[in-house]
């Protein structure tokens, strides 16, 4: 992993970025910055060992932070209801071009971006590979995200011409952990004993991957940053359906879980990606999706009871995100 680098991290109470820092800052001087509204958020992040700064992406002030970072390591995003295109695109396309302008001076820079971006494909067993189309893939849990996240890869790219900043751009599919995630949300509705809803028509095929995953390939993925900018699927090597993983919660939690599809025209009947350029960067991914969501629900429900501060039934609107 990398050691005695100088790496600021964006979206730092975000599902993956906190895990993230913790695991580099083990080796590394790690900066995080948040809006940290939530009361008790800054601190829980300083226990990681992340130096901490208050910065709103939206805003594009960072004045408040060092400019001489090794590297970038770009999380924060907006994806919300509603639509408000042109705050979408403050944050997700303006806010990434002024922080790696702020980081002009790093070795690197990894942008995180989404599966969302691609244009919907009728088959959903297609894996959408780097060069497939690109457009809206009418997220209904935001309406917004994928054009502006299309936004943020057209000025990352921009930038990283403009700057000669090395950069790796990756499309980010199905991320879990004991942090979150799609397959995470699943479980906690299952826990409490509300029905999983998935889009209609089955089946609904991702490519998850582990948050340990996405930690090893942090390296890996900056190391593969050039100018112009390198774009790389971020998903997992198992191509799997969401009722495949439901069935799995069914039975480690010993409960039967409820399916109820919803129709969505115009959105990606699967979000499967290719990953073969991705494992040519960082090699294979270690944890199979079984051995992951059975660690997960050790972590969250030890004992089938919740873990403190494990709610969940709050996500439902996430059920349709790629991220």
């Amino acid at each position: 992993m990398l050691q005695d680098q100088k790496i600021l991290i964006t979206g730092m109470t975000g599902q993956i970025a906190l895990p993230m820092a913790a695991y580099l800052a083990e080796q590394n001087e790690v900066w995080g910055i948040a809006r940290f509204s939530a009361e008790g958020s800054r601190e829980m992040v300083e226990a990681a060992g992340v130096h901490t700064e208050v910065a709103d992406v939206a805003d594009g002030d960072f004045s408040m932070l060092p400019d001489d970072f090794d590297y970038l390591v770009h999380m924060a995003a907006f994806q919300g209801q509603g639509l408000d295109y042109d705050w979408a695109i403050q944050v997700n396309a303006e806010g990434t071009g002024l922080l790696m302008a702020h980081c002009r001076k790093a070795k690197a820079a990894l942008i995180a971006s989404t599966c969302s971006v691609y244009h919907p494909h009728p088959d959903p067993w297609h894996l959408y590979t780097e060069t497939d189309r690109i457009g809206d893939c009418n997220a209904v849990h935001a309406p917004t995200y994928s054009m502006s996240k299309i936004g943020g890869e057209a000025v990352a790219r921009t930038m990283a011409r403009a700057l000669n900043l090395p950069t790796t751009i990756a499309r980010i599919n199905a991320s879990y952990g004991p942090n979150g995630g799609l397959p995470v949300y699943h479980m906690d509705w299952l826990m409490n004993d509300l029905p999983i809803r998935l889009r209609a028509p089955a089946p609904s095929p991702y490519s998850p991957i582990h948050q340990d995953d996405m930690n090893a390939h942090v390296e890996p993925l900056l190391a593969a940053a050039s100018v112009p900018a390198t774009v790389v699927n971020w998903g997992g090597d198992e191509h799997v359906k969401a009722e495949d993983w439901v069935m799995h919660l069914g039975e480690l939690s010993g409960r039967i879980p409820e399916i109820v599809y919803d129709t969505f025209p115009g959105s990606q009947p699967g979000a499967g990606a290719d990953p073969a350029r991705r494992i040519s960067l960082t090699g294979p991914c270690q944890v199979s999706w079984r051995d992951g969501l059975a660690g997960v629900y050790e972590a969250r429900y030890p004992g089938g009871q919740p873990a403190p501060g494990i709610g969940g039934a709050e996500r439902l609107t996430a059920a349709y995100g790629n991220d």
